[in-house]
């Protein structure tokens, strides 16, 4: 999986969305900005909506789970 920043909400956070999220067809996903030992997460369709962070070690259990590791 590849990541592209995304910019435009004014945030010191740098946010990143899957490669493959095809927003072009609207299907757009979550975005992900990691602080130090912080992972925030927001929806990239409400940018400036809700956003939800999780410690670094609940994001990689999350993510091995996910991948079904």
């Amino acid at each position: 999986m590849m990541h592209r920043a995304s910019v435009g909400d004014g945030s010191e956070l740098v946010w990143f969305k899957s490669s493959y999220s095809d927003s072009s067809s609207g299907n757009d996903c979550i975005e992900v900005a990691a602080t130090s030992g912080m992972v925030h997460v927001r929806d990239s369709k409400n940018v400036p909506g809700p956003r939800v962070g999780f410690e670094a070690t609940a994001w990689a259990n999350f993510v091995a789970y996910a991948a079904g590791s």
